[in-house]
């Protein structure tokens, strides 16, 4: 099998030592998988989490998922109000209360749309050195913990939007795609 650092490399560009990894986009078939829990805590993971902060702070991203990378694990990085952590192999504890904003995705073009999301959540994941964490966030930062945990799961944004808001985004997002 093929190591995860071996299939980043393919679309990746050498940058002061780390890499800016290629955003796999909708529709893609990763993106609707159920990722592969994180097993192995070693330093090849250090360089994905590395390369994959690196990527989202290009992509002027506040969140970013294996699964956006092309990777099936269930990974994230995150670095939003405040809040900055790696999260492998999350689940959400608690959700509760509501809020309502505008949603998007580096893998949807950053094309957004209003969703509700749990105004308060708890998320339980593993850090590089695999050892379990907890993080309690609100607003903005809980509404990222939920995207990204479920990019892990192969759910994108689009598919907890109504049917026509979902082909609305998708249309704007293949309208973006024949431009560039």
């Amino acid at each position: 099998m093929e190591t995860f650092r071996a299939r980043c490399e393919a679309g990746s560009k050498a940058l002061t030592g780390m890499a800016i990894l290629k955003i796999t986009e909708f529709p893609a078939r990763v993106l609707a998988q159920t990722g592969e829990p994180v097993e192995a805590f070693d330093d090849e993971l250090k360089k994905l989490v590395a390369d994959m902060f690196e990527t989202m702070y290009h992509a002027e991203g506040v969140g970013l998922a294996a699964p956006q990378v092309g990777l099936s694990l269930r990974l994230f990085v995150m670095d939003c109000d405040g809040i900055r952590l790696v999260a492998a192999n999350p689940e959400i504890l608690e959700a509760d209360g509501e809020q309502s904003g505008d949603e998007g995705c580096l893998s949807v073009g950053k094309v957004a749309s209003p969703l509700k999301r749990a105004a308060r959540v708890v998320l339980r994941a593993q850090d590089t050195g695999g050892n379990f964490f907890e993080q309690e966030a609100t607003g903005l930062a809980a509404r990222c913990l939920l995207h990204e945990t479920d990019h892990c799961d192969g759910i994108l944004f689009i598919n907890r939007l109504s049917p026509l808001k979902r082909e609305m985004v998708k249309k704007r997002f293949q309208k973006i795609k024949k431009w560039n």
